[in-house]
Order: C-alpha cells, then structure tokens, then sequence
C-alpha cells in the first residue's frame, strides 16, 4: 500500500494554520459586538485539535514525496481543508447543514463563488469574512500548485512551464516555499493596493478588504445580495482591472519586480538609470509580459467577446454607450475569468449574450494564473495541433512541427494537452447527465456542471443565475457539484488518477 504518513502529515500542518487564521473573522465578529464568533473559536478547536493529531501521528524524519504521494497530496490537501473550513459555516447561526457548509467551503477554497447563502446583507461579518479568506487562500494556492506540482505531475500540458527547480518531487517543498515567498508578497502587495483603490472609491473599508481579496484570486463573493451591481461603475472598473491581472501569470510580475528593483538597487552603478531613464526601464521590465502568446491571445479574445456584447446591448437593447460598454466589459470579464460577479442578470439580455456567457465558462485565463477553465495555453496548442494535422493532410510527404511561443511543441505535451481536453468534456458531460438524473432541468444541469468544472460561479436561468443561488438545489446536487468543483480546480488528472487501483499499490 501507498504510504500516506508524509501526506497526512503535511496536511496535519495545513490545518494547523487554517485554525490560526480563524482569529481573523473570530475578531471582525468581536470589533463589530456579533456573538457568532463563538463558531469560529469552536470550529477553530476542533481543526487545531485534528491538525496536530496528524502531525505528532505521521511524524517521520527527512521525508520525501514521491510522485504518487505527490497526486494523493494534492487532492486530499483541497478536500481536507474544505471538509474542515465548512465547520465555522455549519456552527454560526445561519444553521446551515453540512451539505451547504461544505458546497459553500468547497466553492470558496477553489475560487468557484458559488454560493447558497441567502441574504448576505445581513450574514454576521466573521462569515463574510471567512469566505473572502478562504478564495483568497485558494487563489495563491492554485497559483503554487500550478507552478510547482502540475509540470512535475505532467497535467495538462503544464509541462511546458517546467523548470530545472522542479523537475522531480524531492525538489518541490523546498522550492515551493521560496516560490511562495515571492508569490506571497506579489499577492499580498496587488490585494492591498486594489483595497486601497476600493477604499478610495467611496467603498466601505471592510466591503473593500473583502471585495480586494475575492477579486484578485478571481473568485466572486460578494458581501452584498446584488454582489457589484451594488456600487457606482467606478467600483466595476477597479474590479474589471483587478480580474485582468488577476488572470495572467504571477510569474511575470515577480520578475519585472526583480527586474525592477535590482536596477534601481545599481543606480550607482549604472549612469543609464538617471531619473528620466527609469520610467523607461520599469516599462521594460514588464515587456516579456506583452510578448507572452498566450497573455496576448487571453486579452485578444477578452476583447472580442466585450466587443461583440457592447455591439449586442446598444444595437439590440438599446443600451447607451458608456453603459454598455461598463456592462459587456466587467461581465464579460467576470465569466471569461472565472470570477463571477455580476451587476445584473446578464443571462437576460438575450439569446446571442446567453450562448457566449455559456462558452465563455469554458475559456479560462493565463497558466500560473488565479483563473480557471481551459487555460488559453492549452486552445494554442490544440490548435498548432489542428494547423498541423491540416497540413498533412494537404502535403502529406512534408513535415510540419507544432510552435507554441515560438518554440517547438514536445510530443509529450501534445498528448497530454489533447487527453485533458478529452477528459475535461468528458467530466463537464458526466457531471450535466448526473444533475440532470437529480430532476434539474437541461438548462440547470448544463450550464451547473459547465459553472463547476470550469469553477466559474453563477450558472444561467432561473435558478443558479447570476442573480440567485444554489440554495435551491437538492442535497445530491450540491455533492455533485462539489465533486466537480474540486475536479476542475485541480485540472481533472490530478483526481482521477487517484481511481485507478494500481495506483494504491507498492
């Protein structure tokens, strides 16, 4: 059999550290005299109590990770950390059964936003609080997990973003923490400063903490019932900025940091960075991120599909231009990101918006990014693939090579993009066909299942739209959902490997 202990142990320390920052919401409870936090301080105990059982239990000296204790790490990590952040939602007064508590767990750690909670304006702060903290951890967790774990793992193509660091489970702990860092302080420093902008535009300080946190990990709760159809557009347009960024990769952004402060750091040194030099080499720092393909493919189909519903709202509507631009920008944004918000319910404005928002679920951001989806990387390669294919087809003696950023695609990668592909559709058509068999009608069940695997948020129609919540749901519904969010969020592989028997094996 698989041995766990190095697995149950790291998660041991997880949960230790999710009981500690259950302080956080015990004392925005406290500073606002609500007594829900009496369900933090228990939910707190409990985690604190398992956390270290596992720890002093699977206590081991010098231990490695192989790659299978690696796969079982990385879903067991999610699903332990989720069963344990739904104690506070189940003990606070919303009585909430477990079922919700852990959907609504679920959906807050993989930055989905689906949420069964109604009447938020009046949730006590601690709760609105812990679910802003539990995205925000989920988005700096994706970003490491998809750094570090997935091009070891060979997941979905992430092999292409492979390093030297990390090119075997042994290096990953070590390497992963000082990537941490640097992430760390990249996200900590885009969250404080989208709460200031937030603060700023006349919201309220604790409504900017908590929107700051769920926007930039793109995850989509909201503290208010009409989420940001709340606040003035110029709140929209901080949020819409704050999702772009939020979706392209945290690595560029660390190194045109580097870039930039080590330059600054050798003024001295270097004549060229006199003061008129330096607003120039900043830029410069920043161009790898102009010339990555797929960040420029991300911002070339953002733009289209923004383009298209502004057409559609002002010519089909008759929606004036400012406001249509407002609108079609921060929901086309918010569905494409992954992210979720809404101003309105967009899946009203009519037939041509409603397919787009349905296709929109799908595409995802940049790889290394808080978003979710189908990276872009990943329809890039797919279709080097295609133009390939199409060119044998017509000179079937030449010899044509996949290019992704100008380089040569390895087989391997192609392979691996083509099998997430198939299985990611082939999860979305299970996950529809099961919801479907709970008694949800088509459109429920087809735009839900495509919401969680894509870990989207809002579905469309009546019942899970963008203005109304899952609470309706059955229970099975809600498991299922779950499932799909965790699937999705971890990019499909990394689950489903855990179901092949002779992975459980020595």
């Amino acid at each position: 059999m698989l041995d766990l202990r190095p697995v149950f142990f790291i998660c041991g320390v997880l949960l230790i550290i999710l009981a500690v920052i259950m302080l956080a919401p015990i004392t925005s409870d406290l500073l606002a005299g609500d007594d829900d936090w009496s369900a933090f301080v228990k939910a707190s105990g409990v985690t604190l109590f398992v956390g270290v059982s596992l720890t002093l239990a699977n206590w081991t000296e010098n231990f490695r990770l192989n790659l299978r204790q690696a796969f079982a790490f990385t879903s067991l990590s999610w699903l332990i950390i989720a069963a344990f952040a739904a104690l506070p939602l189940t003990f606070s007064r919303l009585d909430m059964s477990y079922t919700d508590a852990f959907f609504e767990a679920m959906s807050g750690i993989t930055t989905t936003g689906a949420t069964v909670i109604i009447g938020l304006d009046s949730v006590p702060p601690g709760i609105l609080l812990w679910r802003s903290i539990l995205q925000w951890l989920g988005g700096i967790g994706i970003i490491i997990f998809a750094l570090a774990f997935l091009p070891m793992l060979r997941v979905g193509g992430m092999q292409l973003f492979r390093t030297e660091a990390f090119d075997t489970p042994e290096k990953v702990l070590p390497r992963a923490a000082q990537l941490a860092a640097g992430i760390g302080a990249v996200y900590i420093g885009l969250t404080i400063l989208t709460a200031i902008a937030l603060w700023a535009a006349q919201m309220q300080p604790f409504d900017a903490i908590n929107h700051a946190m769920t926007s930039i990990a793109t995850g989509g709760f909201s503290t208010r019932d009409s989420s940001i159809g709340a606040y003035p557009p110029v709140i929209h347009w901080i949020i819409f900025f704050t999702m772009i960024v939020g979706s392209l990769p945290f690595v560029f952004y660390i190194d045109a940091l580097r870039c930039s402060f080590g330059a600054v750091g050798r003024e001295n040194q270097i004549r060229d960075l006199s003061s008129e030099h330096r607003p120039r080499r900043f830029l410069s720092c920043f161009s790898p991120l102009a010339k990555d393909s797929q960040v420029r493919v991300f911002l070339g189909v953002l733009a289209t599909a923004i383009f298209l519903v502004f057409l559609w709202l002002v010519f089909e509507r008759g929606e004036g231009v400012s406001t249509a631009i407002t609108k079609s920008a921060f929901n086309v944004t918010s569905i494409m990101t992954g992210t979720g918000y809404a101003t309105e319910g967009f899946d009203k404005w009519g037939p041509f918006p409603f397919a787009l928002f349905f296709l929109l679920m799908f595409v995802g951001g940049c790889a290394g990014s808080t978003t979710c989806g189908v990276k872009i990387f990943r329809f890039q390669v797919a279709y080097a693939v295609g133009l390939v294919q199409i060119s044998r087809l017509m000179q079937p003696r030449g010899v044509f090579i996949p290019y992704y950023n100008r380089r040569p695609i390895p087989d391997e990668v192609t392979q691996s993009v083509m099998g997430f592909l198939l299985f990611f559709m082939l999860s979305f058509g299970i996950l529809a066909l099961l919801l479907g068999m709970t008694g949800l009608d088509p459109i429920t069940a087809l735009s839900g299942a495509a919401s969680a695997i894509s870990n989207v948020g809002p579905g469309l129609g009546p019942i899970i739209g963008p203005e109304s919540s899952y609470t309706g749901l059955n229970d099975t519904a809600k498991w299922l959902l779950s499932a799909g969010m965790l699937i999705g969020r971890l990019e499909i592989f990394a689950v489903l490997v855990l179901f092949v028997p002779s992975f459980w094996k020595e």
